[in-house]
């Protein structure tokens, strides 16, 4: 592998040239398109035949890492790329696939432009101090599943996992929930009957214990020849871990549990595209310690589908679920059918998807009168 360093003030990336061309140790001489996630939705975009395509496997700033059928490439946006880029999803994620001009002597690469994404991976970007300006950004694209990975230690929380699987069902992808440190967990069949029930059982979830590999094998037959999932979760849930156990060697850094809190020490700080011995792909990300969402209400329908049936029955369509007659939501509440902590998050993610598309509309406005202002 590459050894990436700064060496300037664009954080530009010194290569080690003293191991040869690989990627997660698998020599890519001899590597195809399919073996790389390649698939008929991105064939049928039909790319310029005058640019070779490659898939990004590591994001540094505006630099990348790039693999093709040529090999593993040093690459950067063109400028006329950059140039009529006008927001971060613009940009290349790890995971897209690009059309690239290569210079295979000097092992560089300049991009040209990006495929469609079959699916992506999208939270909101952190909002600068005093900004009403939102931004989208792509922590992984064209992935097949998404891991939802959380820990069965004090750190697990139900309201967290609803959060990612909103926005695991808003990627395209298939979500799959695993939970890991299943040997620090003395009651793991009720945490499972918990996930269960804010899940309908409508979602594989695998419990796994990466000392014993107790529940590894179930996760590696997800993973087959040309597959990619991301592995998504918050900081020290052991997403490092399991790649690890995944690659059968340690590719990533890993951290203990603090005794203070049980929680796991932050240890991935990039993302990058790994590729397993049995050819599967894993796209590994540094924990999330914020989720804002992205979206409108109609996100909500796929993870709080029973509420909204509840809501749906109730005897007024304006009901506010206080004191109103014929509230299905409260007659719920009452016989224990659904869940008060469970409501509550409901309302808390409706609440937050109103404020920020409330934000977004008047970052929108300010931008239009600023338009205009420069049209005078």
């Amino acid at each position: 592998m590459f050894h990436l360093t700064k060496t300037n003030n664009r954080g530009a990336l010194a290569e080690d040239r003293s191991a040869s061309h690989n990627f997660g140790g698998n020599n890519l001489k001899d590597i195809t398109l399919p073996e790389l996630g390649w698939q008929e939705f991105f064939a049928d975009q039909q790319p310029d035949t005058e640019f070779t395509v490659g898939r990004v496997i590591l994001q540094h700033k505006y630099l990348y890492r790039v693999v093709g059928v040529d090999g593993e490439f040093l690459a950067e946006p063109t400028g006329k790329f950059t140039f009529e880029a006008t927001a971060k999803k613009d940009f290349p994620a790890v995971g897209d696939w690009v059309m690239m001009t290569t210079y295979p002597h000097e092992g560089k690469a300049m991009i040209h432009g990006i495929l469609e994404r079959k699916s992506a991976f999208v939270r909101q970007a952190a909002r600068q101090s005093g900004s009403l300006k939102t931004e989208n950004q792509i922590v992984a694209s064209n992935v097949d599943f998404v891991f939802i990975v959380q820990s069965l230690n004090d750190d697990f929380n139900l309201r967290r996992l609803e959060r990612y699987l909103l926005l695991a069902y808003e990627s395209k992808a298939i979500p799959i929930i695993i939970l890991t440190k299943r040997d620090l967990c003395e009651d793991l069949e009720a945490k499972l009957q918990a996930v269960d029930l804010i899940t309908f059982e409508s979602i594989p979830v695998i419990a796994v214990d990466n000392i014993s590999k107790k529940g590894l094998e179930d996760v590696q037959k997800l993973i087959t020849t040309g597959t990619t999932v991301a592995l998504l979760g918050s900081s020290g849930v052991g997403k490092s871990t399991l790649l690890n156990a995944l690659m059968g060697t340690d590719v990533a850094a890993t951290g203990g549990i603090r005794e203070d809190d049980s929680k796991g020490r932050h240890t991935t700080t990039h993302r990058e595209l790994f590729m397993l011995p049995n050819g599967g792909l894993v796209i590994d990300t540094p924990g999330m310690r914020e989720l804002q969402l992205t979206g409108d209400d109609s996100m909500l329908d796929s993870t709080f589908g029973d509420i909204e049936v509840l809501i749906a029955g109730c005897r007024f369509n304006n009901c506010m679920h206080g004191n109103e007659p014929g509230c299905k939501i409260n007659e719920a509440l009452d016989d224990g059918s659904l869940d008060y902590d469970r409501f509550s998050s409901y309302q808390k993610l409706q609440r937050e998807l109103a404020y920020q598309n409330k934000r977004q509309r008047q970052n929108e406005m300010l931008q239009e009168k600023r338009s205009q202002k420069r049209r005078k």
